[in-house]
């Protein structure tokens, strides 16, 4: 007869599947199961059968067993904001962009639905097609006008961007440096190109110095790719350092801005004020429409040669439905707030402080971040992660766990994204909250361990 699983058990498996998440490194097809001996039905084309399916169906049934909830997937029935509302509960929200409190503004909302009116909902095909729209110029003027640079295209997706912009701008006699925690797309588009690819430890210009001096001359092109603020711990790179290395070492460069424009500097104008760096400096800048401009796509701004040849050759621009004119107009529109109410960056800024002082005056590892948009709280252990944040959303907080692997294990954490419009008292009350509820999970964590050792000996 077979034993009923305990909780133990389901508690075990899970902190091996979630610390392994999807088992991708090592995992291989398995034995059909008992339920699937039906020889027409045991075939490899089963999608049943894909890497890693059946470990997460096995971590799904263990985080059942033992009470978790699934944090992802989550139905939000409101706009993405300070607030949320899931099943009827209003929540305190730290899982969105909207780092300027602009989505749904009646300025940008009013422009979306002026666009819908004038030009329907979609361009309807790609804009070497179905041609080009009004709001599509004006957004791609605007944002050369932002970085001053001579020219700008817009794509729709920001994945996409990065991906087809370094597909298309390198080959294989090039090579792309970029940071070791650089974004998935700028990998992605490196390995699309053939160009070889070298990481340098996280933000450390000295580091991909030794790199440029051991290996560029092997070269033809070369391109140093960095981000603006890092999207998982919050922190930035020393601008002018890599600006200095691009110069000596002859190599283009390209800043990924999409969690920078509207959070760093004063005005909120990205990386290059937040250092003090002219922003013609840099050779391409790269950002995304779906945080600050609380629309959805990507964009890259630089010399006019540049976008004329992203125009006509960059897969994910000439081979994809243009930009939804609404969602062009509603990105522009958002600009031109960010720009009049710098007083949101402000508020932005006051409130991300509050909350790293808060959090680290109560112990809680906040790694590097620089206490402005994006704030992780470091746990460490990726059950111990999924578990916390299980709890904060029972107690009217939600955020999401970040876990192995898209983190190290030993960096699993919460991932808190501030906005303007979190009020003070919401930020004092999530930060206890989240002290409380660490506190007393380390503490069961330790009466467990402890009762364990006594049972063993």
């Amino acid at each position: 007869m077979t034993q009923p699983s305990r909780p133990q058990d389901g508690r075990a498996a899970l902190a091996s599947f979630v610390t392994n998440r999807l088992g991708r490194a090592n995992a291989r097809p398995g034995p059909a199961t008992a339920e699937r001996k039906a020889p027409a039905e045991d075939s490899i084309q089963d999608f049943e059968k894909l890497t890693g399916y059946r470990e997460l169906r096995l971590q799904r049934s263990a985080a059942d067993l033992i009470g978790l909830g699934n944090p992802f997937f989550r139905v939000h029935e409101t706009r993405a904001a300070a607030t949320t509302r899931i099943d009827g509960q209003a929540f305190s929200n730290y899982s969105s962009y909207d780092y300027l409190g602009l989505n749904g503004h009646p300025t940008v909302s009013g422009a979306a639905r002026k666009a819908i009116e004038a030009f329907g909902t979609s361009a309807s095909a790609s804009r070497i097609v179905a041609g080009e729209r009004p709001g599509h110029l004006k957004l791609e003027r605007a944002l050369a006008e932002h970085y001053g640079t001579q020219a700008c295209v817009i794509m729709v997706s920001g994945h996409a961007t990065n991906v087809t912009a370094i597909g298309a701008i390198l080959e294989a006699p090039d090579v792309i440096f970029h940071d070791a925690l650089i974004h998935n797309s700028v990998v992605t588009g490196a390995q699309l190109s053939g160009a070889q690819r070298r990481s340098f430890a996280h933000n450390d210009p000295a580091s991909l110095e030794k790199l440029l001096e051991a290996t560029r001359h092997e070269h033809r092109r070369a391109l140093i790719v960095i981000e603006g603020l890092y999207s998982m711990d919050g922190d930035a790179p020393d601008l002018a350092a890599f600006v200095e290395l691009k110069r000596r070492y002859d190599c283009w460069l390209m800043v990924d801005d999409a969690h920078g424009l509207g959070v760093l500097g004063r005005t909120g104008a990205g990386l290059h004020e937040h250092c003090g760096v002219d922003a013609a400096d840099v050779d391409i800048w790269m950002g995304t429409l779906s945080k600050t401009l609380s629309s959805c796509g990507g964009y890259i701004c630089g010399p006019s040669a540049l976008v004329e040849y992203l125009k006509c050759t960059a897969g994910g621009f000439v081979y994809s439905v243009g930009m939804s004119p609404p969602l062009a107009a509603a990105a522009e529109a958002a600009l031109s707030v960010m720009q009049a109410e710098p007083e949101r960056v402000e508020r932005l800024r006051r409130n991300g402080h509050q909350f790293l002082a808060l959090a680290k005056k109560h112990g809680l590892n906040t790694g590097a971040s620089l206490g402005l948009a994006v704030i992780p709280i470091i746990i460490g252990d990726s059950l111990k992660a999924v578990t916390l944040s299980d709890r904060l959303f029972k107690r009217g907080i939600n955020v999401q766990p970040i876990i192995h692997p898209a983190v190290p294990e030993r960096s699993s954490r919460l991932r808190f994204f501030m906005t303007s419009e979190h009020t003070p008292e919401q930020i004092t009350q999530t930060v206890t909250t989240v002290a409380e509820e660490l506190s007393a999970l380390e503490t069961g964590a330790t009466l467990i361990e402890q009762l364990m050792a006594r049972r063993g000996a």
